[in-house]
C-alpha cells in the first residue's frame, strides 16, 4: 500500500511534466504488489466497528509493511521548469538522445509514454482493489472471530453446541422394541411403565436435549427457595416432606448404553442425547434421525413436548440483547437465570407474562432478591386473568404485590431500545422501563414439526397431535405430554400442558404399547405456589371465561392472611350481620337456589366486596351448569374428592353443600 501511496502521488506532478513537449518520458516505474496482502495477526488488529460507523481511511491501513519496491527510476530534466523535478533525477544521456530524435521518433515515443501512463493508471487501479478486498475480508474475519469469541465467552449453557451421545449415529441401534421421542416426563413415565409391565423391555429414548429426563416444575418453585448456591447448583431442592432430592428421576447408572442396548438380556433403557427426529415412517415403522440414520421399532412413542413461545422483537434481536432475554422451560434456562440474577450489576428483572410460570417466577425473585426490583408486565387487568374469576385474581395480584413484585398490568412490550451496554423495554404508551434481566414467560407451543414430514394429523385450534382415547395417532404410534390432543371421555377434546398429565399420559401410553388397551380416564391435575403463603390445586377445565361459584371459608387467623384493606374499617354493623356464619358464597352466574329445580335458576349475580379476603375455598367451574373443573384455593390433601365430584358429571342444587365435602374450616 504504501508503494501504492507513493505512485498515486507522484501523478500530478508526473502528467504536468508529460505535458510539455520539451521531453518525453521513456519509463514508468512497476509497482511490485507481491507484498500487498495483509495477514491477520495481533499486531495488526484493529479496534472493532460497528454497522453503521465510519471508519477512517488511516484505520484501514496496516500499521506496518515490510517489502521491497523494484522500480526503475524515470528520466526527467533537472531545470526549474521541469514540475517533476523534485522527485525525478537528472539523466543527461537520455537527454542528448531526445534531442537527436526525429520528430517521427518524438511522436512515437510520446504515444509510448502515454501507453505506459495507462498500464500505471491500470496496475494502480488492480492493486488498489486488490488490496482493500483483501483488508475488507480481513477485517470482515476479524469481527466475525470476535463475535464468535463474544459468543463463546457469555457463558450461557443454553447457547452452547449441542453435544451428540453417542457421537455417531451408528451407534446407535438399528432396531429396538420400544422407541420414545422425547427425553421428558411423559417419555420416562412411560418408560418406567413399560418396564413394570415387561421387565426384560429394551427401551430406547432418542431425545433433543443432553440430559437424562428430569422434572420441571421445582425450576420455577423449590429451587429459588434453598439456603445456599451450592444446593441449588446440585439441582437439589427439599419436597414438601423436608426430605432433598434431585430434579432428575433416576442417576446416570441407572440406564444402560446405547450401543449395548440390543445385547443385554435383561433389557433396559437408554438414552441417544442430543439427535433429533426428523421423521416417522409409520407404514414401514422406522424412523429417520437427522443425519438419515434409519431405526426400526415395534412400538413408537412421541412425546416431544412443547417449546416456549418468545416476543417477535426479540427472535431478531442482537446478541447482546439475547444474552439478558430467557424464555424459560429447560434446567439450563434456570441455571443461566439464577446465575444473571446473582449477579451484583443486575439490579432490574422484568417478567413478561401474567400466567403460571410469570407469576411464580415474579414471586420467586422477588422473595430471594429482596435488594432487586422485579417487574410484572401482562396485558390482562390482574394476573391469572384466564384461570381465575376476576375478584380472586384480583387479590392474587395484591398477595403477589405484597411480596414485592412491581406488577404493571393492560400493558405489552411493544420494543426496546439497546444503547452503551443497557436495554430498556418500549411498552404500551410508549412508556420505558430499564431491564437488566428478562425472563419471557408467554405460553408455549407444542411440538408438532413430525406431524408435516410422518403425515400425522394434529388439532388446529387447541393444537398438538390429534390422538384418540387410547393416546393413539396412527398404528403402533402413541402421544403423550404436552403434544397430546386426547379425547377426554367426560370433558372432550383437550390438550394439558401440566406435570401430572405428563405423568398421567405417560403411563397409560405406556401401558398400551404394551398391549393394555385403556382409554384415558383419569383426571389429571396442577397446582401452583404464589410465593411461600398462596398455594393451589386445580383439577379439570379451569377457565376463568366459564361461569364459577367459589365457596370461601371466613376470614380467621388460623387459615387466612389478610390484605390490609381501607375499607375494612367502614364497614357497617349490618353488613357484618349479614355474613354467612360458616362461608361465603361468591357467584358470578345466575346458578340453581336451594331447594328449587334446576329450570327455575334464576339467582341474582353477586360480586364479592373489597374488603373480602380468601384465604382458603373451593372455586367451581360450570358448562351448562354442571361442574367441569374446581379450583382447591390453599386446600391441600383434597383431590380425591375433587375426582369424585367431577366424576359425577351431573347438576348440584347447592354447591354450599358440594362444598362442605372439602372441610375447608379445617387445617
Amino acid at each position: 500500500m504504501f508503494a501504492c501511496g507513493r505512485i498515486i502521488g507522484r501523478f500530478p506532478a508526473t502528467l504536468t511534466h508529460a505535458n510539455r513537449l520539451y521531453r518525453p518520458v521513456k519509463y514508468v516505474g512497476i509497482v511490485n504488489i507481491s507484498n500487498l496482502r495483509h495477514n491477520s495477526d495481533a499486531s495488526n488488529e484493529k479496534s472493532h466497528k460497528s454497522a453503521g460507523i465510519t471508519i477512517k481511511p488511516e484505520e484501514c491501513v496496516p500499521k506496518s509493511r515490510s517489502f521491497k519496491s523494484q522500480k526503475t527510476v524515470p528520466a526527467c530534466e533537472t531545470e526549474a521548469s521541469c514540475p517533476a523535478a523534485q522527485i525525478c533525477k537528472p539523466n543527461n544521456e537520455q537527454k542528448q538522445s531526445n534531442e537527436k530524435g526525429s520528430d517521427h521518433g518524438k511522436n512515437g515515443k510520446y504515444q509510448s509514454r502515454y501507453w505506459y501512463l495507462l498500464a500505471a493508471l491500470i496496475v494502480t487501479g488492480v492493486t488498489y482493489k486488490v488490496s482493500s478486498s483483501f483488508l475488507k475480508d480481513d477485517k470482515t474475519d476479524q469481527q466475525r472471530d470476535r463475535s464468535k469469541q463474544k459468543k463463546e465467552g457469555r457463558g450461557h449453557r443454553r447457547f452452547k453446541d449441542t453435544v451428540k451421545i453417542p457421537a455417531e449415529s451408528r451407534l446407535i441401534p438399528q432396531e429396538v422394541p420400544y422407541l420414545l421421542i422425547g427425553g421428558g416426563t411423559a417419555a420416562f413415565s412411560a418408560f418406567r411403565s413399560i418396564k413394570s409391565r415387561d421387565p426384560k423391555a429394551k427401551v430406547l429414548v432418542i431425545t433433543q436435549e443432553v440430559d437424562f429426563p428430569y422434572m420441571r416444575p421445582p425450576l420455577s418453585k423449590e429451587l429459588w427457595y434453598n439456603a445456599d448456591r451450592d444446593t441449588t447448583a446440585q439441582l437439589r431442592f427439599n419436597q414438601w416432606n423436608g426430605t432433598q432430592r434431585s430434579i432428575f428421576y433416576e442417576p446416570q447408572e441407572f440406564y444402560s448404553n446405547v450401543s449395548n442396548l440390543t445385547e443385554s438380556d435383561k433389557g433396559g433403557v437408554a438414552v441417544a442425547m442430543g439427535w433429533k427426529v426428523t421423521k416417522i415412517d409409520v407404514i414401514n415403522k422406522t424412523v429417520i434421525l437427522e443425519d438419515g440414520h434409519e431405526i426400526k421399532y415395534n412400538k413408537c412413542l412421541i412425546a416431544t413436548g412443547a417449546s416456549p413461545k418468545n416476543l417477535p422483537i426479540f427472535e431478531s434481536a442482537e446478541n447482546e440483547v439475547k444474552d439478558k432475554i430467557t424464555t424459560f422451560r429447560t434446567k439450563d434456562d434456570f441455571l443461566d437465570l439464577e446465575e444473571s440474577v446473582s449477579n451484583p450489576k443486575c439490579k432490574n428483572i422484568v417478567v413478561i407474562g401474567g400466567g403460571f410460570l410469570g407469576s411464580e417466577l415474579a414471586c420467586a425473585l422477588a422473595r430471594s432478591y429482596k435488594s432487586k426490583n422485579v417487574f410484572q408486565i401482562y396485558k390482562e387487568k390482574f394476573i391469572m386473568a384466564q384461570v381465575l374469576p376476576e375478584y380472586l385474581s384480583e387479590w392474587t395480584t395484591k398477595k403477589v404485590e405484597a411480596e414485592g413484585v412491581h406488577t404493571i398490568s393492560n400493558t405489552e412490550v411493544e420494543n426496546y431500545k439497546y444503547e452503551n451496554d443497557r436495554l430498556s423495554l418500549v411498552l404500551t404508551g410508549d412508556q420505558t422501563i430499564d431491564a437488566d434481566q428478562v425472563i419471557v414467560a408467554i405460553g408455549v407451543e407444542p411440538n408438532t414439526d413430525l406431524a408435516v414430514t410422518s403425515y400425522l394429523e394434529t388439532e388446529p385450534k387447541i393444537g398438538g397431535f390429534l390422538v384418540n382415547a387410547e393416546l393413539e395417532a396412527r398404528r403402533n404410534v402413541w402421544v403423550a405430554g404436552d403434544a397430546a390432543c386426547f379425547y377426554d371421555v367426560k370433558l372432550g377434546r383437550r390438550r394439558i400442558e401440566h406435570h401430572d398429565h405428563a405423568v398421567t399420559s405417560g403411563r397409560l401410553a405406556g401401558e398400551n404399547m404394551t398391549g393394555a388397551g385403556k382409554p384415558y380416564l383419569h383426571q389429571s391435575m396442577f397446582w401452583s405456589d404464589l410465593g411461600l403463603d398462596v398455594g393451589y390445586e386445580a383439577i379439570g377445565i379451569v377457565d376463568s371465561s366459564l361461569p364459577t361459584v367459589g365457596v370461601f371459608a371466613n376470614p380467621t387467623e388460623a387459615n387466612v392472611v389478610p390484605v390490609n384493606n381501607p375499607n375494612d374499617e367502614q364497614k357497617t354493623n349490618s353488613e357484618k350481620s349479614n355474613e354467612k356464619s360458616e362461608s361465603q358464597i361468591i357467584k358470578n352466574v345466575n346458578i340453581e337456589e336451594e331447594k328449587k329445580k334446576v329450570s327455575e335458576n334464576n339467582a341474582k349475580l353477586e360480586q364479592p366486596t373489597k374488603h373480602e379476603d380468601f384465604g382458603k375455598g373451593v372455586v367451581f367451574y360450570l358448562r351448562d351448569d354442571v361442574v367441569v373443573g374446581i379450583v382447591l384455593w390453599n386446600i391441600f390433601n383434597r383431590m380425591s374428592i375433587a375426582r369424585r365430584v367431577l366424576a359425577e358429571d351431573r347438576k348440584y342444587d347447592d354447591l354450599n353443600e358440594v362444598a362442605k365435602l372439602f372441610t375447608i374450616h379445617e387445617d
